[in-house]
Formats: structure tokens, C-alpha cells, sequence
């Protein structure tokens, strides 16, 4: 797992943005996942990369929650659905781990 600290978002997802003011980076190519300080422009930003991009795009990702639960947007298709699925899953299991970890 790579991080990397405070950059913008072009920054991020191109290559010779990073080379040039961030040269003491570990990252070799642009970042995966993006981190945004509010819901208003993660969500501008993750529908822009999707439509204009073609990323996928998975989310929102609710952390912080008791039990996984996430959140289904109008418009979602079904493999939209399916990630998500998938995320919850994903962290049921990690949360039963914990229990039994603990017991």
C-alpha cells in the first residue's frame, strides 16, 4: 500500500504532473483511490472521472459506520450494485474477524 499526502487531484492522476511537484514521491503512476474532504466534491469529482474518464467507480464508501452499511445513488446499474454488494461483504468479514479476535 502506497500513500502519498496533500496533493490535487490532476496531480494525482497524471503521471507527469506527479514528476514534476512531486518528485520525491514514491508513486510510480497515478493514484487508485482518492480521498476528498467532503461528500460535495467527492462526488463531483468521481462522476467526472467515470463519465469523462471511464473510470469505475465505486462508492460512496461510508466509513466509520458500526456495521457495514453504504449508500445506493439514483442511477446506479446493476454491477453498481454489485461492487457495493461486494464492499459490505468484504467488511462483514474483516468485522467478524475482530470479533472472534477479541472473544
Amino acid at each position: 500500500l502506497m500513500i502519498e499526502g496533500e496533493m490535487q487531484a490532476d496531480t494525482a492522476v497524471v503521471e507527469e504532473l506527479q514528476r514534476e511537484h512531486f518528485p520525491f514521491s514514491l508513486l510510480q503512476r497515478s493514484a487508485n483511490v482518492l480521498i476528498f474532504p467532503n461528500l460535495e466534491s467527492a462526488n463531483i469529482a468521481y462522476k467526472l472521472l467515470y463519465r469523462l474518464g471511464g473510470a469505475e467507480a465505486i462508492g460512496p464508501i461510508l466509513v466509520g459506520m458500526r456495521k457495514p452499511v453504504h449508500v445506493l445513488q439514483h442511477g446506479f446499474e446493476a454491477k453498481d450494485i454489485v461492487n457495493m454488494a461486494a464492499v459490505a461483504v468484504v467488511e462483514a468479514q474483516e468485522l467478524d474477524k475482530v470479533k472472534e479476535a477479541l472473544v
